[in-house]
């Protein structure tokens, strides 16, 4: 069976963190819990938002860190995370607010298969 990843990126999201390299530098991505920008992934320049003990690792995109706060993952750990683009603007501190576009989180249920590999059955 192929790795099972927690959190991917869709074409369309891969081509904007790579945008946001260019301009940026380093970049990361910590899953929003609702509160001001709703549920979105927010982008930021790496370092720039503290990770602490309260947070989970689910992967990478891109070439990108991304966490989700430990008490967030609980209820998403059955889920994969697809990070897509749609047009609009994106959440006030994350850094693709000026492009046009924002990063949104789509998910799926992991299979069975799925959940054994990354023992959560």
């Amino acid at each position: 069976m192929q790795e099972v990843r927690k959190v991917l990126a869709t074409d369309a999201a891969l081509e904007l963190i790579e945008l946001l390299k260019a301009k940026h530098g380093p970049i990361m991505f910590h899953q929003s819990g609702g509160c001001c920008d709703g549920s979105s992934p927010m982008c930021y320049r790496k370092g720039e938002f503290l990770i602490g003990e309260h947070d989970v690792w689910l992967g990478e995109i891109g070439g990108a860190d991304f966490y989700m706060s430990k008490a967030q993952y609980e209820y998403w750990k059955y889920t994969q995370l697809i990070i897509d683009v749609v047009p609009g603007r994106g959440g006030m501190f994350s850094l693709e607010g000026p492009e046009g576009r924002r990063f949104l989180t789509r998910s799926r249920v992991f299979t069975d298969e799925e959940l054994k590999a990354l023992d959560l059955a």
